[in-house]
Formats: structure tokens, sequence, C-alpha cells
């Protein structure tokens, strides 16, 4: 067999044409969403990943109020655009983008957001709200991966899904909303401490791989017709490349892609949705403020 490729830069299109005719909807009643998204420093990651929100924002008609602050920026004046965002009733999302230069202290910066615009969804208020099924903002890339799945067709209920990863952004978010009745599986996470993880692995029928290594998952490591969701994001180099490296991600594709019935692809898959969840998010702020 050879597995169906979930597309998810289509999936997350859609996804912003329905944002988009929203927001247009949205206008008419006189409330323009905006998203503020911090940047401190010129990591290179952190700013294509700017570059992306910014694009969508304009894709989707969005208010665009992103902040670029040097790299020596102090806490201070961090905390102080954050409660200035808070305050500003035209801004209905704010984003600091992580990781931020080590003389700031990340879990300060998070709890400054105020909940209400917190749509990457990172407040305990935020996650809390998840962990009890309480209307709230969910994590991006782990919703994300729900609607793949669900824009795929694929059966979730009473299925053995397996989380490989137990970070605050994928693992536990995406184990516990793969758990909810609305989706309905049976979860195993497994990490660092996970003794025979591939026996494991051989009983999943989907599973979600966010470890942050390459070839995690392999394809002796997968039962025949498994679903899989790879979420990793690594560089390799590569010297074919202009850029001099190529991306991949933390399942060996090639050998998987025999073996399974869904997968993602890296680039491509899982990405993509990303950005398009925080554009929902966004406009469900400002939905909220029209209520």
């Amino acid at each position: 067999m050879s597995a169906v490729i979930i597309d998810g830069k289509q999936v997350a299109a859609d996804v912003r044409n329905e944002v988009a005719q929203k927001v247009a909807e949205l206008k008419t009643k006189g409330i323009s969403p905006c998203l503020a998204v911090i940047l401190v420093g010129e990591n290179p990651a952190s700013v294509s990943y700017v570059t992306g929100k910014q694009k969508a924002l304009a894709e989707v008609g969005m208010v665009d109020r992103s902040v670029h602050l040097p790299e020596n920026t102090s806490e201070a004046d961090l905390l102080k655009l954050i409660d200035e965002l808070n305050a500003d009733d035209s801004v209905h999302g704010i984003l600091v983008q992580l990781p931020l230069p080590k003389h700031i202290n990340e879990e300060k910066v998070i709890m400054a957001i105020s909940p209400e615009k917190d749509v990457d969804g990172f407040h305990p208020v935020s996650v809390g709200n998840l962990m009890i099924g309480r209307p709230g903002f969910l994590p991006c890339t782990p919703h994300g991966i729900i609607v793949l799945l669900k824009k795929a067709g694929i059966e979730t209920s009473g299925k053995h899904a397996v989380v490989i990863g137990r970070s605050n952004i994928v693992g536990k978010p995406v184990s516990i909303l793969l758990a909810r009745k609305d989706v309905n599986c049976t979860v195993t996470m497994c990490h660092t401490g996970t003794k025979n993880m591939a026996e494991i692995t051989r009983q999943a029928d989907i599973i979600v791989v966010a470890s942050g290594h390459p070839h995690t998952l392999t394809g002796d490591m997968v039962k025949e017709g498994a679903v899989v969701i790879d979420v990793g994001v690594n560089r390799i180099p590569d010297s074919s490349k202009k850029s001099g490296f190529r991306l991949i991600g933390d399942c060996d594709f090639d050998d998987l892609k025999e073996k399974t019935s869904f997968i993602t692809p890296v680039p491509g898959g899982v990405g993509p949705m990303t950005i398009a969840m925080l554009m929902q998010n966004t406009l469900e702020s400002a939905q909220n403020r029209l209520k």
C-alpha cells in the first residue's frame, strides 16, 4: 500500500478562506480583527515564522500590529508593551514569538498576556479551559492536527492514538484534544522515559510524532494502515539546496509512506495549519468582542 499524503497546505488555505469571509462580515459591523505579533531579536527561524503570520494576516484581511524589538530590549519594556496592548480594545490577539532572548523570563511574559487575547493558547487560564473542556483558545498546532484528521475523513472514535513527545506546546495538549468526546481516541503518551516504544507504537491506529528528533518513527515501528501525523521540523545539511539545508520531520517519511494509510509531509503538513488556526483564534477573539 502507499499512503494518502495529507495536504496541510490545502486544508490551511480552506480554513483561511473561511476566516477571510467572516472577517469581511465583522468589518461590516464595525470590528476589524487585529493581531499584534511581538518579535524580540533576530532569531532567523522566528523572523521566518513572523513573516508567515504577517502574510496570513494580509490574506484574511486582518489588521497587522506586529512589533519588532531589538535583542537587548529589557523584560520591563516588553511587559509594558504587553500591558498597553492588553488595554487597547482595537487589538484582539497578542502573540509573543518564542524563544525569547535569555535575559527575559518566558513564563512571566506568557502570564502577562490577557487570557482574552491569548490567541496562542499558552496562558495557564487557556490551558485550564482546555483541560476541563471549557470554551477558550485552543493551542494552534494541536488544534490544527485535529482539524487535519477530521478534514481527511479519518475515523478517530475508539481508535488508539499514540503521542510521542510531552511538550507543553504540542504533546500534552494534543493528547487532551485526542481524548475529548468529539474525537474520542484512547490515548497513550510516549517520551524519553518510555521503554520499548516500538511495542507501543505498533498497537497504534494514529501516531502523532512531536519529539523534535529526525527518524524518531520508522517503518518497523508501525502496523500496516496506521495514520501518522508528523509535527517535527528539523534542518539537515544538504549541499544540493541553495540554502545549504533541507527540512525533514521527526519520521522516516519514505519508509513510512509504504506502510501507512495516511501521512503528513514535512514541509506542507502540520506547519501551515498552525498559522491557519492562529487566524481562527484571532477571529474568535474579535467575535467575542462583538458579543
